[in-house]
């Protein structure tokens, strides 16, 4: 689990206008934090090092320190607002999290061994990535950065689904919990399909007219 801490100060100038003028002041970003039985705060976040933190995938799935005028929170992202068209960070929502109790998250699928593939390599095989993300659940401590699938021994005609991930210890599937209905498929890897080249295109053109013009010649 990847070690992220963020400063933040309490914000009590409250409402859009208030968001604004710290956005204006291009220092801080506004947020709040909830849960974990305490009452919601309003707070403003240090921009440099969030900015530099959510560029990094792992910030998403991990256990983040906040640092609230000295005062430690352990939270997980919840949800960021965007700007529609600039590269900007509007509000931030970050759930307290309870080292005692399970939490539930989204954590990025990294797909490994395509160079190796059988399928890729020696079968003429494309890779079709169904699922980019899987959710799980799991006390804080156990929460994984990232989950991983090997591909390497995988052919033409394989179908990878969520039960044939091996997950960390203290960590499970929340779709499979549901039953094995739920078993989705994340993966597969199917038979390349021919494509007709430009000259495949040209050739069959020629051949179309070549034809055309004896038919016209024995008209005559």
């Amino acid at each position: 689990m990847s070690d992220f801490s963020l400063k933040a100060s309490v914000r009590n100038d409250l409402g859009k206008g208030a968001s604004r003028r710290l956005r204006r002041a291009n220092e801080q970003v506004p947020a709040v934090v909830y849960g974990g039985n305490k009452d919601a705060q309003s707070i403003a976040v240090e921009k440099t090092a969030f900015y530099k933190a959510i560029e990094d995938e792992s910030f998403f799935s991990s256990v983040i320190t906040l640092v609230i005028e000295g005062k430690e929170e352990q939270v997980v992202v919840r949800d960021l607002q965007r700007h529609p068209y600039k590269p900007l960070l509007t509000h931030a929502d970050f759930l307290r999290v309870d080292a005692t109790h399970e939490i539930t998250m989204n954590v990025p699928l990294h797909v490994t061994g395509e160079e190796a593939c059988v399928g890729i390599k020696d079968q003429d095989g494309e890779l079709h990535v169904l699922a980019n993300e899987v959710a799980i659940s799991c006390l804080p401590k156990d929460l994984p950065d990232y989950l991983e699938i090997d591909i390497s021994n995988a052919e033409v005609g394989t179908t990878l689904h969520l039960s044939d991930l091996i997950l960390p210890a203290g960590v499970t599937s929340v779709d499979l919990s549901h039953g094995e209905d739920h078993d989705n498929a994340i993966l597969s890897i199917t038979k390349m399909k021919v494509r007709a080249t430009e000259d495949d295109e040209d050739e069959g053109g020629e051949s179309e007219s070549g034809s055309d013009g004896e038919e016209d010649n024995s008209a005559e």
